[in-house]
């Protein structure tokens, strides 16, 4: 996919999430699924630059003992904001690693290198001023069944949260999304993540 093909597609997506998002403001409150994840040209040169084998992904879930609510719904002013896989911001975040390692070539399901993780936290607060949003996640690497990896990352965002909702709430749904990338492109970052996958 190409970078151009990429940005067009986000950019629709994007676009059908803001109509969305005006239907749901004028009809009252409503729950807004997040899109699809797609992979940035950014977080597949990271994953091709770690000279990563391939990967297959395991267990992703909600950290024991925190409230369930972390991973089922967060609140956009009168709306509600869900993840379209199994409604879990875990699987959310699983899948926005799967289509960046897929789209360097380093996803395999029948890898012996597995990668897992267990959402920490997860917060998104879009009101009048300045929008807030945070993800937390604990990941682990499994190499031929021996824990090799295991560390806590955290990546957080602000922006200009304006007065008219039909502009504030898409807005909030776009950054709580790039939110995502950027923790895993944090996971890619890491040397001891790096380390722990390398060929």
């Amino acid at each position: 996919m190409t970078g151009q093909g990429s940005t067009m597609k986000h950019s629709r997506g994007f676009s059908w999430i803001a109509l969305g998002l005006l239907v749901a403001l004028t009809t009252g409150c409503a729950q807004i699924k997040l899109g699809a994840p797609i992979a940035s040209m950014d977080n597949i040169q990271k994953a091709r630059g770690a000279s990563m084998a391939p990967a297959a992904l395991g267990h992703f879930a909600l950290a024991a003992g925190k409230d369930k609510s972390l991973d089922s719904s967060l609140s956009v002013r009168s709306n509600s904001l869900a993840s379209p896989y199994d409604d879990s911001f875990a699987q959310y975040l699983k899948q926005t690693l799967a289509a960046e390692l897929q789209g360097a070539g380093l996803l395999d399901g029948t890898s012996p290198l597995l990668i897992e993780g267990v959402l920490v936290d997860n917060q998104l607060d879009a009101p009048i001023g300045t929008g807030r949003a945070r993800i937390a996640a604990r990941f682990s690497v499994v190499r031929a069944g021996k824990r090799v990896y295991d560390r806590e990352l955290v990546a957080s965002s602000t922006w200009d949260s304006p007065f008219v909702g039909a502009v504030a709430i898409p807005a909030a749904v776009n950054e709580y999304t790039a939110l995502h990338r950027k923790l895993v492109a944090q996971l890619l970052d890491d040397p001891g993540f790096r380390a722990a996958v390398r060929q």
